[in-house]
């Protein structure tokens, strides 16, 4: 097994694509924020170039580089920029994405094809640039997926096998590099909902003015949260929000009834009639409206800041002496019970009262 030594954020340069709005910028502002060097890429120059300009001005270190994540020369020149700048990277960060909503037989292949050219190949693209720039000194790359990487959702069927197709390649390149004892950490980050200008940037081949989110909707902050942590630590997978988790749970569970769930609900949960502004709508093909780390469009329901989901993965040690001890405190009161015919009796605390 390789040894991986992951640097402190304060140490790292990091790479991040899809740098322009999102969970990109909130990304690119922690790790500012933390410390570290960020090269941000994008199709959006002017958006990168005041984000630049912002993080300079808060004295961070940062720079950017113009690229569509589909064209791997134009990714292979951003990377090049990169070394150029700030002499290497520590972690590569595969960010970069949108969605087509509408129906697989209504959806135009060109359209499709265009999806996996940033969603899948982007991936690749990014990740084997990457590997191969990290296998001498090591470092991490964090992989966009999301819980529809685990389960197909109706009405995004492109989106979804592109975040399917991304859990396979990014396992399968985590199994050979570690083969080859390459020292670099490979992770996976599947967010549920999250909101950000993904549902006005997305595609929308549907009846309805506007798409969105299947709610619960998460902060784009909370992603940051974790992909940072895969730079510093070594971590196959972590979940963003426990309320997409559940769907994709329940997809493995309970199949038949998931699909009646999803054909009931799914046109209703992920349409919107809050039509997006003209600038920031539908970024296929084109770099629209960035430089937001959430939507423009008001979100339909309240934005969960906080996930004890997540809380959970990140300190697994601490989660489980938790559970063990609530695990031993069940048990105890179980006996304790059975001790007083019924009652709770506790050790040291006779039958009138707490002994003071």
């Amino acid at each position: 097994m390789a040894q991986i030594r992951l640097k402190p954020l304060s140490q790292q340069t990091i790479v991040i694509t899809g740098a322009s709005s999102g969970i990109g910028l909130a990304t690119a502002r922690k790790a500012a924020q933390a410390g570290a060097r960020v090269f941000l890429i994008s199709r959006n120059e002017e958006a990168l170039r005041q984000i630049v300009e912002e993080l300079r001005g808060r004295g961070a270190q940062a720079d950017f580089a113009v690229a569509d994540v589909g064209d791997r020369a134009a990714l292979e020149a951003a990377a090049e920029k990169a070394n150029q700048v700030f002499g290497g990277f520590d972690s590569w960060v595969n960010d970069a994405g949108t969605s087509v909503y509408g129906e697989l037989e209504k959806t135009p292949l060109e359209d499709q094809r265009r999806l996996f050219d940033t969603n899948y190949w982007g991936v690749v693209h990014g990740s084997l640039i990457a590997a191969k720039a990290l296998r001498g000194r090591g470092g991490a790359i964090v992989n966009l997926g999301s819980v529809l990487s685990d389960r197909a959702m109706i009405l995004q069927g492109t989106y979804s096998a592109t975040k399917h197709a991304v859990r396979a390649f990014t396992d399968a390149l985590r199994m050979e590099l570690e083969r080859d004892g390459a020292p670099i950490s490979v992770t996976l980050i599947k967010p549920s909902g999250i909101e950000t200008a993904f549902q006005e940037h997305g595609r929308n081949l549907l009846d309805s003015p506007g798409i969105r989110v299947p709610p619960p909707a998460y902060d784009p902050r909370l992603v940051a949260r974790a992909i940072l942590h895969a730079c510093e630590h070594r971590t196959r997978e972590l979940v963003v929000g426990f309320g997409g988790h559940a769907i994709a749970l329940m997809g493995h569970l309970f199949p038949r009834t998931t699909d009646l769930v999803m054909q009931a609900v799914g046109y209703g949960a992920q349409t919107s009639d809050k039509r997006p502004r003209p600038d920031r709508a539908d970024n296929l093909y084109q770099p629209r409206g960035d430089g937001t780390e959430k939507s423009l469009t008001r979100p339909v329901a309240p934005v969960r800041k906080t996930s004890l989901f997540l809380e959970a993965q990140l300190h697994p040690a601490l989660t489980a002496t938790v559970l063990a001890g609530l695990g031993a405190l069940v048990l105890g009161v179980g006996a304790a019970r059975r001790m007083g015919g019924g009652r709770t009796v506790f050790p040291g605390v006779r039958r009138g009262g707490w002994p003071f």
